[in-house]
């Protein structure tokens, strides 16, 4: 009995951990599957904290945005830990016709869903954020846009899981799914057999080869991304900060350091068996960005830097819900580096999908069904 539950969960980080909370939270029995030996070791310990709308694909939108009214304003006490959640905006840089062009298309799509956010010109930029360099001369502003601490958020998730009896179990690595009676069923590790009426794959890229086990092919690739967190700094802005081209994102933290990502351009070349390590070109580049973008961040030092791997899909949003092939399979994966912001509402409406049947927003437009041919 202790290998089997309700629902097991591949991957420890925080959109397994917010589905078991929620599916706690509903009287589900749940078992956590992590492969590495610590809780949150993918993106959920490698990224930027966003918590945004703007600059997001249309069709993940209702989801974000249910989760940023509904959810987030309430999630460090209901997880009982301090998720340094700041709603104070996001401005999404430009600097040219091209990146103003790019920042008009993202913000009509997103109006056209419900979202408060518009363009504004370089002027109202530095009047929002004086820091700013004049070569800013457009943005798209969001107001309710904001960021958060990935690791004490993932933290919270967990630990307000377990007390509601989620069991977790670290360095048990998934390499089979299989079916029984045309039903997914089992989960294969390399000592165990687990047991469950519903199996959510969480498992950022590795979900790919897990879910080839069964027969799923989902169109996904990983792309390393590399950030810096600097010295702390007197306090300077709360707002979150990216660009047109999503090649840079940052903001500052509640105890002053910045938090700063982005890319060179270059394709990475990893020499360290698959794990993700940073690059001698990546840091300095995203550095020169930054030196672009905030002229009095020149003398900044930097602490430390760190790389992860985003799961990226081939059409740029995650695959969410149910497999008509495989009964008894949930995907929750493919989040393309922004999976953090919108965790809680996955969590959330995956929870409702599995117990209840049925989800407050509608996902119809991320569910795997849509790589089928068309006939």
């Amino acid at each position: 009995m202790a290998n089997t539950a309700d629902v097991i969960i591949i991957g420890g980080g925080i959109i397994g951990n917010a589905i078991a909370y929620y599916l706690a939270k509903k009287g589900t029995d749940v078992i956590v599957l992590e492969g590495s030996d610590h809780i949150g070791n993918g993106g959920s310990s490698r990224n930027g904290g966003g918590v945004r709308q703007s600059g997001r694909d249309p069709r993940e939108l209702p989801l974000v945005m249910y989760g940023i009214k509904n959810l987030w304003p309430s999630l460090s006490e209901e997880l009982e830990v301090d998720c340094e959640y700041h709603q104070d905006g996001n401005l999404r840089l430009g600097k040219n016709d091209k990146h103003k062009q790019i920042l008009e298309g993202l913000t009509e799509r997103a109006v056209k869903v419900g979202l408060d956010v518009r363009m504004i010109d370089g002027d109202e930029v530095r009047r929002i954020n004086p820091y700013l360099s004049d070569e800013v001369t457009c943005a798209s502003w969001c107001p309710t846009d904001g960021h958060a601490n990935p690791l004490t958020t993932t933290l919270g998730f967990y630990k307000t899981a377990r007390k509601h009896g989620v069991r977790f179990i670290t360095g048990e690595k998934v390499i089979e799914l299989k079916k029984i009676k045309g039903r997914l069923r089992q989960v294969i590790t390399p000592n165990n057999i687990y047991e469950a009426d519903t199996v959510v794959v969480a498992a950022g890229y590795e979900s790919k080869e897990i879910l080839g086990t069964v027969g799923i092919d989902v169109p996904m690739s990983r792309v390393l991304i590399e950030a810096l967190v600097t010295e702390a700094e007197p306090h300077m802005f709360d707002q979150m900060l990216g660009t047109a081209e999503a090649d840079f994102y940052g903001h500052q933290t509640k105890h002053g350091s910045f938090v700063f990502g982005g890319s060179s351009g270059y394709e990475a070349v990893n020499k360290d068996n698959g794990t993700p390590i940073c690059s001698s070109i990546t840091a300095p580049c995203i550095c020169r960005g930054i030196m672009k973008y905030f002229p009095d961040l020149a003398d900044a030092k930097i602490v430390r830097t760190w790389a992860g791997w985003a799961d990226q899909m081939k059409d740029g949003v995650p695959v969410l819900g149910n497999v008509s092939e495989v009964p008894g399979l949930v995907l929750a994966t493919g989040f393309c580096g922004h999976g953090f912001g919108i965790a809680p509402a996955i969590g959330h409406e995956l929870a409702g999908l599995i117990v209840d049947g049925k989800t407050s927003i509608d996902i119809n437009a991320l569910r795997y069904d849509r790589f089928k041919a068309k006939i």
